[in-house]
Protein backbone atom coordinates (compact mmCIF):
# COMPACT_ATOMS: atom_id res chain seq x y z
CA UNK A 1 0.00 0.00 0.00
CA UNK A 2 1.02 3.31 -0.74
CA UNK A 3 1.03 6.14 2.00
CA UNK A 4 -0.30 8.29 -0.95
CA UNK A 5 -3.17 5.86 -1.39
CA UNK A 6 -4.13 6.40 2.04
CA UNK A 7 -7.18 8.44 2.63
CA UNK A 8 -6.90 9.95 6.07
CA UNK A 9 -9.28 11.31 8.15
CA UNK A 10 -7.76 14.62 8.87
CA UNK A 11 -4.65 13.63 9.77
CA UNK A 12 -1.64 13.54 7.83
CA UNK A 13 -1.50 17.39 6.94
CA UNK A 14 -2.36 20.23 8.33
CA UNK A 15 -5.60 21.70 6.96
CA UNK A 16 -4.26 25.07 8.00
CA UNK A 17 -4.24 25.61 11.68
CA UNK A 18 -1.30 27.36 13.46
CA UNK A 19 -0.96 26.18 17.03
CA UNK A 20 1.53 29.69 17.20
CA UNK A 21 2.56 28.31 20.85
CA UNK A 22 4.34 31.70 21.57
CA UNK A 23 0.99 33.32 22.08
CA UNK A 24 0.06 31.02 24.78
CA UNK A 25 1.93 33.32 27.11
CA UNK A 26 1.61 36.15 25.70
CA UNK A 27 -2.35 36.92 26.28
CA UNK A 28 -1.83 41.25 25.73
CA UNK A 29 -0.74 39.61 22.00
CA UNK A 30 -2.82 37.13 22.15
CA UNK A 31 -6.19 39.57 22.83
CA UNK A 32 -5.51 41.44 19.47
CA UNK A 33 -6.58 38.79 17.22
CA UNK A 34 -9.98 38.93 15.56
CA UNK A 35 -11.75 35.46 17.24
CA UNK A 36 -13.81 32.45 16.75
CA UNK A 37 -15.13 30.30 19.54
CA UNK A 38 -16.51 26.85 19.73
CA UNK A 39 -18.34 25.53 22.80
CA UNK A 40 -17.52 21.81 23.93
CA UNK A 41 -18.98 19.76 26.35
CA UNK A 42 -18.30 16.03 27.11
CA UNK A 43 -17.24 15.14 24.06
CA UNK A 44 -19.52 17.16 22.20
CA UNK A 45 -19.77 20.46 20.10
CA UNK A 46 -22.50 22.84 19.10
CA UNK A 47 -23.23 22.72 15.44
CA UNK A 48 -25.78 24.98 13.68
CA UNK A 49 -27.09 23.04 10.40
CA UNK A 50 -24.44 20.39 10.74
CA UNK A 51 -21.64 22.57 10.75
CA UNK A 52 -19.31 23.47 13.72
CA UNK A 53 -20.89 26.26 15.35
CA UNK A 54 -18.55 29.37 16.17
CA UNK A 55 -19.11 32.86 17.61
CA UNK A 56 -17.51 35.90 17.20
CA UNK A 57 -18.02 37.19 20.21
CA UNK A 58 -14.24 38.31 22.31
CA UNK A 59 -13.68 35.37 24.96
CA UNK A 60 -12.10 35.80 28.70
CA UNK A 61 -8.90 34.71 27.63
CA UNK A 62 -8.53 33.21 31.07
CA UNK A 63 -11.57 30.92 30.73
CA UNK A 64 -10.94 29.85 26.89
CA UNK A 65 -8.39 27.29 25.55
CA UNK A 66 -6.65 28.59 22.69
CA UNK A 67 -6.31 26.94 19.82
CA UNK A 68 -4.67 28.16 16.84
CA UNK A 69 -4.40 30.72 13.99
CA UNK A 70 -6.15 30.27 10.95
CA UNK A 71 -4.23 31.47 7.93
CA UNK A 72 -5.96 34.76 7.48
CA UNK A 73 -5.05 35.53 11.51
CA UNK A 74 -8.15 34.78 12.86
CA UNK A 75 -7.57 33.46 16.43
CA UNK A 76 -9.55 30.42 17.99
CA UNK A 77 -10.61 29.40 21.01
CA UNK A 78 -12.66 26.55 23.19
CA UNK A 79 -15.15 26.77 25.75
CA UNK A 80 -16.61 24.97 28.09
CA UNK A 81 -20.89 25.16 27.44
CA UNK A 82 -24.04 23.95 28.44
CA UNK A 83 -27.04 23.58 26.41
CA UNK A 84 -27.94 21.05 23.51
CA UNK A 85 -24.29 19.78 22.05
CA UNK A 86 -23.75 17.20 18.95
CA UNK A 87 -21.43 14.37 20.02
CA UNK A 88 -18.07 14.42 17.62
CA UNK A 89 -18.45 11.32 16.49
CA UNK A 90 -22.30 11.54 15.20
CA UNK A 91 -21.45 14.74 13.03
CA UNK A 92 -17.37 14.74 12.17
CA UNK A 93 -17.48 12.70 9.49
CA UNK A 94 -20.10 16.38 7.68
CA UNK A 95 -16.78 18.35 8.52
CA UNK A 96 -14.30 20.09 6.49
CA UNK A 97 -10.37 18.47 7.20
CA UNK A 98 -10.14 22.57 9.12
CA UNK A 99 -13.10 21.55 10.97
CA UNK A 100 -12.14 18.53 11.76
CA UNK A 101 -9.16 18.98 13.27
CA UNK A 102 -9.89 22.18 15.11
CA UNK A 103 -13.17 19.92 16.91
CA UNK A 104 -10.42 16.65 18.01
CA UNK A 105 -7.75 19.37 19.11
CA UNK A 106 -10.83 21.06 21.20
CA UNK A 107 -12.49 18.40 22.57
CA UNK A 108 -9.25 16.59 23.70
CA UNK A 109 -8.23 19.33 25.38
CA UNK A 110 -11.39 20.07 27.32
CA UNK A 111 -11.32 16.21 28.43
CA UNK A 112 -7.69 16.72 29.43
CA UNK A 113 -9.24 19.62 31.77
CA UNK A 114 -12.42 18.02 32.95
CA UNK A 115 -10.50 14.91 34.37
CA UNK A 116 -6.96 16.65 36.15
CA UNK A 117 -8.56 19.08 38.17
CA UNK A 118 -6.02 17.98 40.91
CA UNK A 119 -2.40 18.33 41.37
CA UNK A 120 -1.13 13.86 40.56
CA UNK A 121 1.65 14.59 42.89
CA UNK A 122 0.14 16.81 46.08
CA UNK A 123 -3.41 16.49 45.11
CA UNK A 124 -4.07 19.97 45.17
CA UNK A 125 -6.22 21.78 42.76
CA UNK A 126 -5.22 22.74 39.38
CA UNK A 127 -6.00 26.09 37.30
CA UNK A 128 -5.72 26.67 33.46
CA UNK A 129 -2.56 28.14 32.48
CA UNK A 130 -0.98 29.36 28.92
CA UNK A 131 -4.27 30.17 27.31
CA UNK A 132 -5.54 26.85 28.36
CA UNK A 133 -3.08 24.65 26.88
CA UNK A 134 -1.43 23.27 30.57
CA UNK A 135 -2.88 23.57 34.11
CA UNK A 136 -1.22 24.92 37.19
CA UNK A 137 -0.61 23.68 40.79
CA UNK A 138 -2.33 26.13 43.22
CA UNK A 139 0.24 24.86 45.92
CA UNK A 140 3.65 24.64 44.56
CA UNK A 141 2.91 26.14 41.04
CA UNK A 142 4.00 23.09 38.84
CA UNK A 143 2.65 23.21 35.13
CA UNK A 144 0.80 19.95 34.30
CA UNK A 145 0.19 18.96 30.47
CA UNK A 146 -1.95 17.33 28.73
CA UNK A 147 -0.70 13.42 27.96
CA UNK A 148 -2.08 11.62 25.00
CA UNK A 149 -2.29 7.49 24.43
CA UNK A 150 -0.38 6.02 21.33
CA UNK A 151 -2.44 3.41 20.07
CA UNK A 152 -1.00 1.20 17.35
CA UNK A 153 -3.96 0.16 14.49
CA UNK A 154 -2.87 -2.74 12.19
CA UNK A 155 -3.79 -3.96 8.82
CA UNK A 156 -2.70 -7.47 8.52
CA UNK A 157 -2.26 -8.93 5.34
CA UNK A 158 -0.55 -12.40 3.42
CA UNK A 159 1.70 -12.48 0.40
CA UNK A 160 -1.72 -13.49 -1.80
CA UNK A 161 -2.80 -9.03 -0.34
CA UNK A 162 -5.42 -10.54 1.31
CA UNK A 163 -6.37 -9.00 4.65
CA UNK A 164 -7.49 -10.32 7.63
CA UNK A 165 -10.33 -8.41 9.83
CA UNK A 166 -11.76 -9.09 13.22
CA UNK A 167 -14.76 -8.24 15.61
CA UNK A 168 -15.77 -7.97 19.05
CA UNK A 169 -18.62 -9.28 20.46
CA UNK A 170 -19.81 -6.03 21.77
CA UNK A 171 -20.19 -4.59 18.29
CA UNK A 172 -23.16 -4.62 16.24
CA UNK A 173 -23.92 -7.32 13.85
CA UNK A 174 -21.42 -8.37 11.10
CA UNK A 175 -18.94 -5.38 12.28
CA UNK A 176 -15.21 -6.19 11.13
CA UNK A 177 -12.25 -3.96 11.60
CA UNK A 178 -8.42 -3.57 12.22
CA UNK A 179 -6.51 -4.99 15.14
CA UNK A 180 -5.57 -2.33 17.83
CA UNK A 181 -4.14 -1.81 21.13
CA UNK A 182 -2.35 0.84 23.00
CA UNK A 183 1.12 0.96 23.33
CA UNK A 184 2.58 -0.18 26.47
CA UNK A 185 5.46 1.90 28.48
CA UNK A 186 9.07 0.81 26.90
CA UNK A 187 7.31 -0.43 24.09
CA UNK A 188 8.09 0.64 20.60
CA UNK A 189 5.17 0.95 18.25
CA UNK A 190 6.72 -2.28 16.19
CA UNK A 191 6.87 -3.93 19.03
CA UNK A 192 3.33 -3.19 19.83
CA UNK A 193 2.22 -4.15 16.52
CA UNK A 194 3.82 -7.57 16.67
CA UNK A 195 2.41 -8.04 20.33
CA UNK A 196 -1.02 -6.81 19.53
CA UNK A 197 -1.40 -8.65 16.25
CA UNK A 198 -0.13 -11.98 17.92
CA UNK A 199 -2.12 -11.51 21.08
CA UNK A 200 -5.86 -10.88 19.11
CA UNK A 201 -5.55 -12.83 16.13
CA UNK A 202 -2.54 -15.13 16.77
CA UNK A 203 -0.57 -13.83 13.72
CA UNK A 204 3.07 -13.74 14.11
CA UNK A 205 4.22 -10.49 12.02
CA UNK A 206 6.37 -9.45 9.40
CA UNK A 207 7.61 -6.35 7.06
CA UNK A 208 5.90 -4.40 9.33
CA UNK A 209 5.12 -0.65 7.34
CA UNK A 210 4.49 2.85 8.75
CA UNK A 211 0.84 4.14 6.84
CA UNK A 212 0.09 7.67 9.07
CA UNK A 213 -2.24 8.85 12.29
CA UNK A 214 -5.04 10.11 13.52
CA UNK A 215 -5.83 11.71 16.51
CA UNK A 216 -8.66 10.26 18.41
CA UNK A 217 -10.17 12.55 21.33
CA UNK A 218 -12.42 9.62 22.83
CA UNK A 219 -11.06 10.25 25.16
CA UNK A 220 -7.47 11.03 24.56
CA UNK A 221 -5.63 8.95 21.62
CA UNK A 222 -3.32 9.09 18.59
CA UNK A 223 -3.96 6.26 16.63
CA UNK A 224 -0.68 5.35 14.39
CA UNK A 225 -1.29 3.23 11.55
CA UNK A 226 1.01 0.12 10.31
CA UNK A 227 0.69 -2.96 8.03
CA UNK A 228 1.73 -5.97 8.52
CA UNK A 229 1.70 -9.17 6.43
CA UNK A 230 1.43 -12.24 7.96
CA UNK A 231 4.14 -15.51 8.27
CA UNK A 232 1.50 -17.64 8.32
CA UNK A 233 -1.80 -17.09 7.58
CA UNK A 234 -3.25 -20.53 8.50
CA UNK A 235 -2.54 -19.48 12.12
CA UNK A 236 -5.24 -17.16 12.27
CA UNK A 237 -7.37 -17.11 15.44
CA UNK A 238 -9.30 -15.03 17.82
CA UNK A 239 -8.13 -14.95 21.06
CA UNK A 240 -11.90 -15.21 22.27
CA UNK A 241 -11.61 -12.13 24.90
CA UNK A 242 -11.29 -8.91 22.81
CA UNK A 243 -11.79 -10.77 19.32
CA UNK A 244 -14.72 -13.22 19.04
CA UNK A 245 -14.07 -14.03 15.55
CA UNK A 246 -11.15 -13.34 12.51
CA UNK A 247 -11.73 -13.88 8.82
CA UNK A 248 -9.61 -13.45 5.86
CA UNK A 249 -11.12 -11.45 2.63
CA UNK A 250 -9.82 -11.40 -0.52
CA UNK A 251 -11.29 -8.22 -2.59
CA UNK A 252 -14.01 -10.25 -4.68
CA UNK A 253 -14.66 -12.19 -0.91
CA UNK A 254 -14.88 -8.29 0.53
CA UNK A 255 -17.29 -6.94 -2.30
CA UNK A 256 -19.38 -9.73 -1.34
CA UNK A 257 -19.35 -9.27 1.37
CA UNK A 258 -20.10 -5.64 1.49
CA UNK A 259 -22.70 -5.68 -1.08
CA UNK A 260 -24.61 -8.66 0.80
CA UNK A 261 -24.47 -7.05 4.08
CA UNK A 262 -22.80 -9.38 5.71
CA UNK A 263 -19.59 -6.77 6.82
CA UNK A 264 -20.27 -3.87 8.43
CA UNK A 265 -17.17 -1.42 8.34
CA UNK A 266 -16.06 0.99 10.48
CA UNK A 267 -17.20 4.38 10.19
CA UNK A 268 -16.19 6.91 7.59
CA UNK A 269 -13.75 9.22 9.38
CA UNK A 270 -11.95 6.70 11.21
CA UNK A 271 -8.73 5.31 10.55
CA UNK A 272 -9.33 1.74 10.13
CA UNK A 273 -11.98 2.58 7.27
CA UNK A 274 -9.38 4.62 5.31
CA UNK A 275 -6.62 1.69 5.59
CA UNK A 276 -9.37 -0.85 4.25
CA UNK A 277 -10.26 1.60 1.55
CA UNK A 278 -6.23 2.48 0.65
CA UNK A 279 -6.29 -1.59 0.75
CA UNK A 280 -9.52 -1.98 -1.27
CA UNK A 281 -8.51 0.60 -3.80
CA UNK A 282 -11.18 3.05 -3.46
CA UNK A 283 -13.38 5.09 -1.49
CA UNK A 284 -16.41 2.94 0.38
CA UNK A 285 -19.47 3.91 1.23
CA UNK A 286 -22.70 2.64 3.37
CA UNK A 287 -22.49 0.05 5.84
CA UNK A 288 -21.09 0.96 8.43
CA UNK A 289 -21.55 1.63 12.39
CA UNK A 290 -19.28 3.00 15.51
CA UNK A 291 -20.38 0.41 18.25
Amino acid sequence: MRREDLLLAATSVNPGLDRAAHLRIDLTALAAYPSKTLEVASGAVRTHDGLLHLTDASPQLDAVIFLGLDTAGAAYFAKSGEGDFTSLREVVSQFSAFERLLAAHAVALMNWHESHPHCPRCGSPTVMSSAGNARLCEKDQRELYPRTDSAVIVLVKDVDDRILLGRQASWPEGRYSTFAGFVEPGESFESAVEREVLEECGIVSEQINYLGSQPWPFPASIMVAFEAIAKDPSQALADGVEIERVEWFSRAQFKEATDSGRLVLPPSISIARRMIEGWYGEVLTGGEAWR
